[in-house]
């Protein structure tokens, strides 16, 4: 008996333990909590409100319900800024600034996408907001996952909620951009896994945080750790639209409404590019090479695609799998000037990209956006049309905006991490990534030449005149040209991590 003491005493006080770092692990995660609650909350609201009001005002109390969750959101995130950087549920969850950083660009852009609704105002089935919750939360917990299989859960949760969004969405081709986003999500899913498997089985362990991954993989030919590297990074590749998990993107686009097109072409990729920056600090150096092959390619073929476009949010799918090639230049510099250079280019790529489909979708709201329909535009409507250009220079990347700013410093710290390391791959990536600058700006110039220098054909609907929406355009001119003077104003932040 007391033999049998003496063994139960150790596992009782490792289990006290264990439940201690539970409470305070729950203790770290307020805001994914909040977001769990307030997701079922908002699910009890719509069942009540909808048997007690008409339609139209329930869902008008439904949109004030979730922006009013969104902006607590905010509040609980921007209050995890001063806690010490520390575990949650050993190894799975890792709260830091960095992780909290790229919280609140997610829910900054949660909250972009509530008010275009609004301002549009468009008519979302009440399960829309709903999902948009669990969307969120998935990309919080991703933004923290330091294990695979937390990683590879959070994607999960991101996707099945982001071919709900797609396919619940009230346009004709909805339903055929939902099913193809779920083939391809299926496919890079299973993909993923299996090359989870592999690393698992290489090196005995899913933790990125254990050193045992990094010494495992090495003690293999060069030819099964990149195997291995490719296949874990599919559902990476996918939600970043990266070649060759691309094939998704303009079919979505299209399909989709614009402030959905507009919240899942920022939000997914800002949350990944941290992932694959985590994933840097352990992987082999075979990770690097691959990385900045996968950019230079899906950089190109957007591009390239992007100038037989017929349509605006199609146009916008191939540039935004350019600009993923871009995000991932930084990360491919494997260099601490090239990670902060990497969440600088996600910062103005939230801004600039999320305002390029708000403006669109004023100039043409709730429409196809077919190009033609945009002739003639810039004469009507001078104010939205001229900031419309601005923004399409910035993603061009030319001054004075904040493109140019995030272009070059990327560039810069792959220019100084060629210097220092002289790898030929980094002056290729170099290269390439300049020259297809330069390509994007016969599509990028496109829309500002439609909208000033044609004449109106007729097709065209009338532009919204929401004094709202002219205000928030003029915040986001303001935005993308003072960042270009007052980068520090980013770069302050990021220098904290």
């Amino acid at each position: 008996m007391c033999t049998f003491a003496k063994k139960i005493v150790p596992a009782l006080l490792n289990l006290n333990e264990q439940l201690i770092h539970i409470r305070q692990s729950l203790g770290g995660i307020a805001p994914e909590i909040f977001l769990a609650v307030f997701f079922c909350f908002f699910l009890f609201s719509e069942l009540v409100l909808f048997k007690q009001f008409e339609k139209k005002k329930a869902s008008s109390w439904l949109q004030n319900i979730a922006f009013a969750g969104s902006l607590i959101t905010l509040v609980l995130v921007l209050g995890q800024w001063n806690e010490k950087p520390a575990f949650r549920f050993y190894p799975m969850l890792f709260l830091d600034h960095q992780a909290v950083f790229f919280k609140l660009l997610i829910v900054i852009a949660w909250i972009f996408a509530l008010i275009h609704v609004r301002v549009l105002k468009y008519d979302f089935p009440p399960e829309f907001y709903a999902i948009l919750i669990a969307t969120v939360a998935g990309l919080n917990l991703l933004t923290m996952s330091t294990h695979l299989l937390t990683i590879y859960l959070s994607l999960e949760l991101i996707s099945i909620s982001s071919y709900l969004l797609v396919a619940i969405s009230p346009y004709k081709k909805a339903a055929e951009g939902g099913l193809k986003y779920l083939l391809f999500g299926a496919a890079s899913s299973a993909i993923m896994l299996y090359g989870i498997s592999l690393i698992y089985g290489l090196s005995g362990t899913m933790d990125i945080t254990n050193g045992a991954m990094s010494a495992g993989l090495m003690n293999n030919s060069n030819l099964v750790i990149t195997v291995s590297i490719v296949l874990t990074l599919a559902g990476a590749l996918f939600k970043l639209s990266l070649v060759p998990f691309h094939v998704w993107t303009p079919d979505v686009y299209e399909a989709s409404p614009t402030p959905l097109v507009s919240f899942l072409s920022v939000a997914p990729k800002a949350a990944v590019i941290l992932v694959l920056m985590r994933l840097a600090s352990v992987l082999p150096a075979q990770y690097f090479p691959v990385l900045g092959g996968i950019s230079l390619i899906s950089i190109t073929i957007g591009n390239v695609a992007a100038l037989w476009q017929t349509n605006a949010r199609r146009l916008l799918a191939y540039s935004s799998i350019a600009q993923a090639g871009y995000l991932v230049v930084g990360v491919a510099a494997y260099s601490r000037f090239g990670f902060e250079t990497a969440t600088f280019y996600t910062a103005a790529y939230v801004v600039i990209n999320m305002a390029s489909f708000f403006l669109i979708d004023l100039l043409q709201p709730k429409a196809t956006t077919e190009l033609s329909a945009f002739e003639g535009l810039g004469k009507k409507n001078i104010w939205i049309s001229g900031v419309l250009t601005v923004i399409m220079v910035a993603l061009a990347g030319l001054p004075p905006t904040v493109g140019f700013t995030a272009k070059w410093l990327v560039f810069s710290a792959l220019w100084d991490s060629y210097h220092d390391q002289g790898f030929p791959w980094m002056l290729w990536l170099l290269i390439g990534g300049i020259l297809n600058a330069a390509i994007a700006l016969a599509y990028y110039l496109r829309l500002p030449y439609l909208l000033f220098f044609k004449n109106t054909n007729g097709l065209s609907k009338e532009a919204s005149d929401s004094m709202t929406g002219k205000v928030i355009a003029g915040v986001l001119l303001a935005a993308v040209l003072l960042l270009f003077f007052n980068p520090e104003w980013i770069m302050g932040w990021i220098s904290a991590f």
